[in-house]
């Protein structure tokens, strides 16, 4: 495996906007309120942990056995695929909130 493989340097270029993205959702969390709200973020901040280290642990998949890389990938679009619905979810309360 080279450095310089595509899916190195877009692995990498992922880990790096993650960690990025966990800093962000860390420094947010604590303005987030309590209630619905911050049971929530307190959800969506532990999908980006979750993240983060399976993004970390994609420079080490061509390691691992096939059978193990499938299952991984698998779950990390499976929990993508919660966030996503989460943060839907929590972006149409707030916009109901603010029609009133």
């Amino acid at each position: 495996m080279s450095f310089f493989e595509p899916s190195t340097v877009i692995s990498l270029a992922a880990i790096v906007v993650m960690l990025v993205c966990l800093a962000q959702v860390l420094r947010l969390g604590k303005s987030v309120p309590g209630g619905i709200v911050g049971r929530t973020w307190k959800q969506l901040t532990g999908l980006v942990v979750l993240f983060t280290i399976g993004y970390l642990l994609t420079p080490f998949f061509p390691l691992l056995p096939q059978a193990i890389v499938n299952p991984l990938v698998s779950l990390i679009f499976l929990f993508g695929a919660v966030y996503v619905l989460i943060t839907v979810r929590l972006i149409h309360r707030v916009i109901s909130e603010l029609a009133g």
